[in-house]
């Protein structure tokens, strides 16, 4: 196919020479458009497959392929062209039909100059959002592609596998893992991936961010009066996101009385807004996540038994990436390339001591802690390559107790992996001696006699 004009090309079809010059002539007084005629369907789709035009205008009525079959074979050749159909007053009928099966609009001869400019400037209006629209899906599918979100251990793989049963399907999914692990961007290529949905809204909520007041009219929305401060209706995220994919986000801090509500829309998929009695019936897929243990919230009475069961039918859990060190190297130049392209910066690479220190360090924060670190190092960084100095404190307290010195005996050595590991595990169980005690596989009396050695802090007992 050739490469389009910059003008529009419209390409005109009728079996009437006249009405095709006339048409010609008026749009030509515009000025911006390219024209094309065809005097009937066969070579309509000829010109079709050489070009693609912008906008198509089409008679009904023509001998051989009748309009009504040449817009059939338009659309299947591509669904994105605007067709204007254009019947002669018995077949207006017919002429409506053709909506159904893709036709933009419908014009009725004999029409004025006014009327054509007015619709063929609107369907390319129209096409135009279209096709942006379709360019941005694409680019959201790339971006959430599952080759993007890296993890090549062997528990990110088994994730993958696990998403890939579930993705055309309308199964509920309760993804599970620490703060900073990825829930959403998992959520969000389950939705961008599958056929169904990838075309309509992923509706994202944080439950966390909402008292319980505000969190019942942000996902199921409001009437006017509903309450004070309604001063008009409102539309849920459930509505928003109908047809397409709802993302509760921390759904394991949800009060009570919005998990019974909750559980109303699982079972009968419909609810009504808050100061309404009308039952609004919603298409929706339902993905949640949490860095709670659901299990144990239950056991304690602060989530209800049945909710987690309709959320949970296909649970996947995200590992933490200390127990994927070897996707550390991998996350890190993916977010060198990143953020050197967002601080226009030339750094190539990432220092050999550097990257010991990535791998050293455990990440409580995961992986949202990786990638501030690198962007902070990319920041810093004055060479072409990302150095030990340019990372922050904390990942760099691990290499000043590394050290070389050459009059360190093995004792010493010894002494400061011992302060280390300490440090680190007090850290990574907040304080807490007895979790820290387990941690380790030591007892609380020699915790607490070797943090009074070497001086470290215990919050917790």
């Amino acid at each position: 196919m050739e490469e389009k004009s910059k003008r529009p090309l419209i390409l005109i079809v009728d079996d009437d020479k006249n009405i095709c010059k006339m048409i010609e002539a008026s749009l030509r007084k515009e000025r911006k458009y390219e024209i094309k005629t065809s005097l009937n369907g066969e070579a309509c789709l000829k010109s079709i497959h050489d070009e693609i035009p912008d906008l198509v205008l089409l008679d009904i009525q023509m001998p051989g392929i009748d309009g009504i079959e040449t817009l059939k074979k338009i659309k299947e050749e591509d669904s994105r062209i605007p067709v204007v159909m254009m019947t002669a007053h018995g077949t207006i009928e017919r002429a409506v039909s053709t909506m159904k099966l893709g036709a933009y609009d419908f014009l009725t001869k004999p029409f004025a100059r006014d009327r054509l400019i007015v619709t063929v400037q609107n369907a390319l209006i129209n096409s135009s959002l279209r096709r942006e629209v379709d360019e941005l899906r694409l680019e959201l599918k790339d971006k959430y592609a599952f080759d993007n979100i890296i993890g090549q251990s062997g528990g990110m793989q088994d994730v993958f596998r696990s998403i890939e049963k579930i993705i055309n399907s309308n199964v509920t999914v309760l993804i599970q893992g620490e703060s900073g692990t990825g829930k959403e961007l998992i959520a969000r290529a389950i939705h961008f991936h599958s056929k169904a949905r990838a075309s309509k809204p992923f509706v994202a909520v944080n439950c966390s961010a909402l008292p319980e007041s505000l969190l019942e009219s942000e996902l199921f929305g409001h009437e006017k009066g509903a309450f004070t401060g309604a001063t008009g209706r409102r539309i849920g995220k459930f509505e928003q996101a109908n047809g397409g994919t709802i993302f509760l986000d921390e759904i394991g801090l949800m009060t009570s009385a919005t998990q019974s509500k909750l559980l109303r829309v699982l079972q009968e998929r419909e609810f009504e807004r808050v100061g309404a009695n009308e039952l609004i019936k919603v298409d929706v897929r339902v993905i949640s996540a949490t860095n709670k243990d659901l299990e144990e919230e239950m056991k304690k009475g602060e989530f209800r038994e049945d909710l987690y069961y309709r959320i949970s039918v296909f649970p996947i859990k995200l590992p933490p990436l200390r127990d994927r060190k070897e996707d550390v190297p991998h996350l890190a130049a993916h977010f060198l390339k990143k953020f050197c392209g967002q601080e226009g910066k030339d750094i190539r690479s990432i220092s050999s001591d550097a990257l010991d220190l990535l791998m050293a360090y455990n990440w409580p924060g995961n992986v949202r802690e990786l990638e501030n670190a690198v962007e902070r190092a990319v920041v810093l960084a004055n060479s072409a390559e990302v150095s030990a100095k340019d990372l922050p404190a904390a990942v760099k307290s691990l290499g000043e107790k590394r050290i070389y010195e050459s009059d360190d005996t093995l004792a010493g050595w010894i002494e400061k992996l011992e302060e280390q590991a300490l440090r680190q595990a007090l850290l990574e169980c907040e304080g807490n001696i007895s979790q820290t005690a387990k941690k380790l596989g030591i007892g609380r009396a020699t915790i607490y006699r070797k943090a009074k050695k070497y001086g470290l802090p215990m919050v917790k007992s």
